[in-house]
C-alpha cells in the first residue's frame, strides 16, 4: 500500500514535506505519522528538561503522547544530510519488525523540514549509561541480570540475522544502543546504519561505518560486510557486560587498555575469572562467567569464518550447547587496527575529542561520515572519525 493510499484511506492529505519521501516510504505498510504540533506538545516544546540524549543524528527527548504513553522522540538535525539517509533506513528496516529484544519504532513525523522518529520509551536508559558509564544509578547488575541481558541481545541479533528476510546486519551493536526497560530486558536500538543481506549473497561491499572498539577488523579494513561483523561487535559487548568495563580505556596500564587483548592474555593463563566485574563482590557463578568470556573470544576471532552464528551463540549462552575450548583462537585485537592513521572530522558543534574514559562511544564512519543519536542520557562525547588507510584501500 503506497503512502497516498494510506492517507486517502483516512480522508486526509499528505503532510507538507512528505512528497520527497514518497518513493522511499511507499513500501512501508501502515506507517504511523505524528504531527509536529503533537510532538512539540508531548515534549513541552522540546524542553531541555526533557532531553535524554544527543548525537550526530540530533537530540532525543522524552515525551508524553496524547493517550498518556511515554515515548523517546528522536529529532533529526535540519542540516544533517547523512541523518536524512539514516532516518529513511531506520524506518524501512525496523518499522514492521517486532521482537522482545528490539526497540519498537512507533512512527515518525515528516512535516515541513521536520524529520522525527518516535520510539517506545525505556525507563532504564542504556547499558553504556547504567553499567559502563560510571555514573550514579540504583541498578544492581547481578550475575543473573547480566546473563539475562546477554542472552536477550543474542536472541535479538539471531532474529535479525536468521529469521528476518532479507537478513539484517545492524552494523552498530554497542553498549549505548542497548536500551533497558523497567524489567531490565534489553532492546537493540538505532537501525540507522543497518544493511539488508539477500539470501543469495554471502556479503555486501559497503561503506565502512560503526563504532571504534566494536568494529570487526576485516570489515573496518576491507569493507566487506557479513553478519559475522555483528557477531564480532556482540563478542566485544559480551566481554564488556561480564567485566563491567568499556572495551578501551587509555587510563589503564598499556597491557590492560584493550579489553580483548586483556581477555586473551588471561585466557592463555587460565585465569579468565580475573576479568569478571568486582562490583558483584564475588556473588556470581565463576564457571558460567568464564564460559561467557570464552564465548566473547569465540565471537571476536580474527578469522570471521570461525565465529559462531548468533543462533549458536544463544545455545552456548543458555547451556544448550557446549563450548569446545580447542576452537578458541586469538581475537582480532582492537590494537591491531587502532594504529591506522586517523583524522578527526568534528561535527558543527565542535565535538571532536576522544573521551579517554570511554573511547568505545566514538562513532567511526569511514565513508558515510555518520554519527548517531543515543536513546539515552549517556554524556560521553562523540566524534566522527575516519580511517584514511581503510578509505584508500576501497577507493
Amino acid at each position: 500500500m503506497g503512502c497516498f493510499s494510506f492517507f486517502s484511506r483516512w480522508g486526509t492529505e499528505p503532510p507538507k514535506g512528505f512528497l520527497e519521501f514518497e518513493d522511499e516510504l511507499s513500501e512501508v505498510q501502515n506507517l504511523r505519522l505524528y504531527s509536529y504540533k503533537d510532538l512539540r506538545s508531548a515534549t513541552n516544546d522540546f524542553s531541555l528538561a526533557n532531553k535524554i540524549g544527543e548525537g550526530g543524528f540530533g537530540p532525543v527527548y522524552r515525551g508524553r503522547l496524547r493517550h498518556g504513553e511515554d515515548a523517546a522522540i528522536k529529532v533529526l538535525s535540519a542540516e544533517s544530510q547523512q541523518g536524512a539517509r539514516e532516518f529513511l533506513t531506520e524506518i524501512k528496516v525496523i518499522y514492521d519488525i517486532e521482537h522482545e529484544n528490539l526497540a519498537k519504532l512507533c512512527g515518525c513525523c515528516v512535516e515541513g523540514n521536520h524529520r522525527i522518529l518516535v520510539y517506545d520509551y525505556f525507563e532504564n536508559n542504556s547499558l553504556a549509561h547504567t553499567l559502563l558509564g560510571g555514573g550514579h544509578n540504583s541498578i544492581h547488575f547481578s550475575w543473573r541480570t547480566r546473563s539475562k541481558i546477554c542472552i536477550g541481545i543474542a536472541r535479538g541479533l539471531a532474529y535479525l540475522h536468521e529469521e528476518v528476510h532479507p537478513h539484517i546486519v545492524h552494523r552498530d551493536i554497542k553498549a549505548s544502543n542497548i536500551l533497558l526497560d523497567k524489567d531490565l530486558t534489553p532492546k537493540i536500538s538505532d537501525f540507522g546504519l543497518a544493511k539488508l543481506i539477500p539470501a543469495n549473497m554471502t556479503h555486501v561491499s559497503t561503506r565502512v561505518a560503526g563504532t571504534i572498539g566494536y568494529l570487526a577488523p576485516e570489515y573496518a579494513i576491507g569493507g566487506q560486510l557479513t553478519r559475522r561483523a555483528d557477531v564480532y561487535s556482540f563478542g566485544v559487548l559480551l566481554v564488556e557486560i561480564v567485566s563491567g568495563r568499556c572495551n578501551t580505556n587509555s587510563l589503564l596500564p598499556l597491557e590492560e587498555q584493550y579489553i580483548l587483548e586483556r581477555a586473551w592474555n588471561l585466557y592463555e593463563r587460565n585465569v579468565l575469572v580475573e576479568l569478571v566485574d568486582t562490583a558483584m563482590n564475588g556473588d556470581f557463578d565463576a564457571e558460567e562467567a568464564c564460559k561467557y568470556l570464552k564465548i566473547g573470544l569465540l565471537c571476536t576471532q580474527d578469522n570471521p569464518k570461525l565465529r559462531p552464528s548468533m543462533s549458536t551463540v544463544v545455545k552456548m549462552l543458555s547451556g544448550e550447547r557446549r563450548i569446545d575450548d580447542s576452537k578458541v583462537t586469538k581475537p582480532g585485537l582492537i590494537s591491531d587496527f587502532m594504529d591506522l592513521k586517523i583524522r578527526s572530522n568534528p561535527d558543527k558543534s565542535g565535538r571532536a575529542s576522544l573521551d579517554q574514559k570511554n573511547t568505545s562511544a566514538t562513532t567511526f564512519s569511514g565513508f558515510d561520515n555518520a554519527e548517531h543519536s543515543l536513546l539515552s542520557s549517556n554524556t560521553t562525547s562523540q566524534s566522527t572519525m575516519t580511517f584514511t588507510e581503510a578509505c584508500d584501500r576501497n577507493n
